[in-house]
């Protein structure tokens, strides 16, 4: 990678907001969304069950493939505008990823959320802020070629 389209891309906005939806999701692998129990089929026991991305097939599809989206879209500084259709589409995703961890924490007995139940709530916010800065950006360079 040139150094300096390197430093030029981790100067804007919108690339610190994917930075952070980017770790944040794969965050989520690790730490649990909520913690509860569960019973065990064909049996009356309870056991004690952590919700993290790697439980569920959807969520886990979901969660990489929003990991490698916001990886992607962070590289794709020179093209606005399918950085905002990739931020559209993560968002959509990690909105999706979040409706999931909720319906997997109803499922639970006694089931609490984590204090890392915020990292899908952040993949949002990042891809909700990316985005609203790259349409920013958008709106700026149209307005200076109207000058031109």
């Amino acid at each position: 990678i040139d150094l300096l389209k390197f430093s030029t891309m981790i100067q804007r906005q919108q690339t610190l907001w994917l930075i952070l939806a980017t770790v944040a999701a794969a965050l989520t692998f690790k730490f649990p969304f909520a913690t509860g129990e569960e019973i065990v089929k064909n049996t009356t026991m309870k056991q004690l069950v952590e919700t993290t991305a790697a439980n569920n097939f959807f969520t886990l599809i979901l969660t990489i493939a929003s990991t490698i989206i916001s990886t992607i879209t962070m590289f794709m500084f020179k093209d606005r505008s399918m950085q905002i259709k990739l931020c559209l589409l993560g968002l959509l995703i990690a909105i999706g990823i979040l409706t999931l961890y909720i319906l997997e924490m109803n499922k639970l007995i006694s089931g609490t959320p984590a204090i890392w139940a915020l990292l899908p709530a952040l993949v949002v916010i990042g891809y909700f802020m990316a985005f609203r800065n790259i349409r920013k950006d958008q709106k700026l360079v149209k307005s200076l070629d109207k000058l031109r």
